[in-house]
Parts: structure tokens; C-alpha cells; sequence
């Protein structure tokens, strides 16, 4: 199933709020996004039915294999586009702002001629 960029960023955010705090709900969603709780509601709904996340009874939200499949291609996009962009004189806030633009507009292929290049000219792990 085909996930749009709104998805791919709601799984980024469950991503790290379960990295951060080890469970994560709608209501952590909305505060963390901003958003309202029906617009999460019905984005969970979205991502449920299609297979990146489940939902417990108590509200917990997990990502699947699918789902955490994708958060984790997108944080790692967004964590070396900004590193990247930092190292190159940017504005750590600016350099956030835009690798979250980033990272849902390139290629695969870019982006690893991107991490490949880093990976090889500075001295820290990617």
C-alpha cells in the first residue's frame, strides 16, 4: 500500500514518541503534532486499515513490521538530512524545518548517494 507524506509523518511521530517514552497514544500524537484529536483519530483509523499500526484496547498505539519499516526510513532521512544541513553552516531549527521537507521528497536513490557521501567524508557513523 502506497502511504502519502501526512503518513509517513504520523509514523515518524509514534516512532520517536515510542523511542522517547516506550508507549504512545492518540492523545501523545496530537500534543507532540499539534494536531486536533479527530484529525488523529481518523489518521490512526487510516493507518490501522492499512496495515502500519495497531491499536490496543487500552489505546495504545504499535507500529508493524510495515509500519516501523517506514518511520524508521523516514527518521533516518530526516536525522542525516539535518545533520548534513547543519554541518554546512545551517541553523539547527531551519535544518530541521527542512530536512522534514526533505525526507518525504527524495528518491531512494538520492538519498543514499547522500548518506554514501557523508558516510565517506566526515569521520562520524551514520
Amino acid at each position: 500500500m502506497h502511504i502519502h507524506e501526512s503518513g509517513e509523518m504520523y509514523l515518524e511521530t509514534i516512532h520517536v514518541l515510542l523511542k522517547k517514552n516506550g508507549s504512545v497514544r492518540a492523545v501523545d500524537v496530537a500534543g507532540h503534532m499539534g494536531y486536533s484529536k479527530p484529525s488523529i483519530s481518523r489518521a490512526m483509523g487510516l493507518l490501522k486499515s492499512g496495515g502500519f499500526i495497531e491499536i490496543e484496547p487500552d489505546g495504545s498505539i504499535t507500529l508493524t513490521d510495515t509500519g516501523l519499516a517506514v518511520a524508521e526510513k523516514i527518521y533516518e532521512r530526516h536525522t542525516l538530512l539535518s545533520q548534513l544541513l547543519i554541518s554546512l553552516g545551517v541553523n539547527p531549527e531551519i535544518a530541521a524545518e527542512d530536512a522534514c521537507k526533505l525526507e518525504h521528497a527524495i528518491s531512494d536513490e538520492s538519498f543514499e548517494a547522500i548518506k554514501t557521501y557523508v558516510q565517506q567524508h566526515t569521520k562520524k557513523p551514520v
